[in-house]
């Protein structure tokens, strides 16, 4: 029979947020109920008939309460066959109980990491006795319920008051489902606190907080997010986020976390690349000047800011059609300009740092790397000509350099007096990024005359250099490392055009 009336539970929880009803609807079942330690207490605290596990164990809770449940009496209880006449026989025999419920939930492992606790009180918070429970219970389904964790108590409670005790099979089979998942993401994240360094070449993520998506990049695609976007953004306002703007708002978090404390800073997005980018005295002028980069690709895009959106911003930013508008903070005025477009989502970014290590599908299987951790900085910078750069040009090479790393490649970045005037992006040859630069740089009417040039990568012909100088390019930064560096430095000797190598490449694919 699939169907099963609990007669009785064993209860041992971490946490007893909503767990006296449960409790309280289980004494009113007639429903033997077992405990161990403070659970035991919360429910004698309850005026509540509960039976302590050592009366079933003979033993008392010992090793300063790393061992009370483990014991064949327990296990025997839960992992018995209802159906099975020799399990019936040994359990007459030994005096082991049916259990027909365990609703157990485990030390917080994950909270006591982040909180910054100790080893000691870390490795405490691995739960043993708890997690064996949860996989015996959950393998044996067909007669037993499995609740596995506090986020579950009230689904639980629902079908108590529902069916009076009673389950189904795929009842008991949904809830041993939700504990596997419990018990698989527990062991992950402690796996993963042990390889912390990437000792052993294993890969484990568990996301629990997965979210259905409309779609994915295509309506006829389906789309998932999975991870906490709460700890990342406070969302103010506007629909819910699609894939691809998910994809967008992680590209300009990215971007702009390069410019976290530089003076204000403006970009403007499209797919997961900047169109218009500008660093000016008040973040009004650098989004005047980061629209006026692409004013036509900026129509749907995303913008973010390093600095509070003032409302004389959000006014200007209120005249553009944009999907997402993201900001450390927002001025009460420029907040109720910006609802005005219902759907126009709009997020604070909260001071964090993002995961140290990026993920991707490839054919079967996946391929993992460190984050792009590196920033070209002025001290980093190896002068290479017999012109030096100036003052502005090498913030400008810089300023370039930080919007080229997070630029699809092959790419190339156009930049003057700190605002992007264009840049080439997934070109299939590096020559085809920099006409495509030069290309819409023109056609939006900047004056190249004096702008600077970056590369994600070396130039292995001085055809680029050649290019950008005839364009009005003076300063170029590029990582260097061709077998035909050289070549590049003389032209740029011959041409009065400065050069300094990174050594470093920022290949975005």
């Amino acid at each position: 029979m699939s169907n099963k009336t609990m007669s009785s539970a064993l209860i041992s929880v971490f946490s007893k947020d909503g767990l006296a009803p449960i409790v309280k609807k289980l004494n009113d079942l007639n429903v033997t109920i077992y405990s161990t330690g403070g659970t035991e207490k919360f429910i004698t605290d309850l005026g509540i008939e509960v039976v302590p596990i050592e009366d079933v164990t003979s033993y008392p809770s010992i090793l300063g309460g790393r061992v009370k449940t483990l014991h064949p009496k327990v296990f025997g209880g839960i992992l018995n066959r209802q159906n099975h006449d020799g399990d019936i026989a040994e359990l007459a025999e030994f005096q082991i109980p049916q259990i027909d419920l365990i609703i157990v939930d485990l030390y917080p492992f994950e909270k006591t990491v982040a909180s910054g606790a100790s080893n000691q009180d870390i490795i405490e918070k691995i739960d043993i006795g708890g997690i064996s429970l949860i996989r015996a219970a959950a393998k044996n389904y067909s007669d037993v319920t499995c609740v596995s964790s506090v986020e579950d108590y009230s689904d639980f409670l629902e079908l108590l008051e529902t069916k009076n005790g009673e389950t189904t099979e795929a009842d008991r089979k949904d809830f041993a489902a939700r504990a596997f998942n419990v018990s698989s993401h527990y062991d992950s994240a402690i796996f993963n606190y042990f390889n912390k360094n990437n000792e052993i070449a294993s890969l484990k993520i568990s996301e629990t907080n997965g979210k259905v998506l409309r779609y994915g990049e295509n309506p006829h695609q389906k789309g998932f997010f999975f991870g906490n976007f709460d700890d990342i953004f406070t969302k103010l306002h506007g629909k819910e986020l699609s894939y691809n703007n998910l994809l967008d708002v992680d590209a300009a978090v990215n971007l702009m976390l390069e410019f976290k404390n530089d003076t204000p800073t403006f970009a403007v997005l499209k797919h997961n690349n900047a169109c218009g980018l500008a660093q000016r005295d008040t973040i009004k002028q650098a989004y005047i000047d980061a629209l006026a980069g692409d004013p036509v690709s900026a129509f749907g895009g995303v913008l973010i800011s390093n600095t509070e959106i003032d409302v004389a911003t959000a006014e200007e930013i209120h005249k553009l059609f944009c999907e997402v508008v993201i900001a450390p903070s927002f001025s009460a005025e420029a907040l109720e300009t910006l609802k005005g477009k219902k759907n126009r989502i709009l997020l604070i970014l909260k001071d964090i740092e993002m995961p140290q290590t990026n993920v991707r599908s490839c054919l079967n299987g996946v391929l993992v790397q460190d984050r792009n951790s590196i920033t070209d900085n002025l001290e980093g910078l190896k002068p290479v000509t017999n012109k030096t750069a100036s003052s502005e040009e090498l913030d400008d090479l810089i300023f370039a350099s930080k919007i080229c790393k997070h630029t699809k490649s092959n790419t190339i970045v156009l930049a003057k007096n700190k605002q992007l005037c264009a840049s080439g992006t997934g070109q299939t040859s590096r020559v085809d990024a920099l006409n495509q630069a030069i290309h819409k740089a023109k056609s939006f009417n900047f004056e190249l005359e004096g702008a600077v040039m970056a590369s994600d990568a070396f130039f292995p012909f001085p055809d680029c250099v050649e290019i950008a100088d005839n364009a009005g390019i003076t300063a170029v930064i590029q990582p260097g490392g061709s077998i035909k560096d050289e070549l590049n430095i003389n032209y740029c000797n011959d041409n009065d055009v400065a050069m300094v190598f990174t050594g470093t490449r920022h290949f975005k694919h």
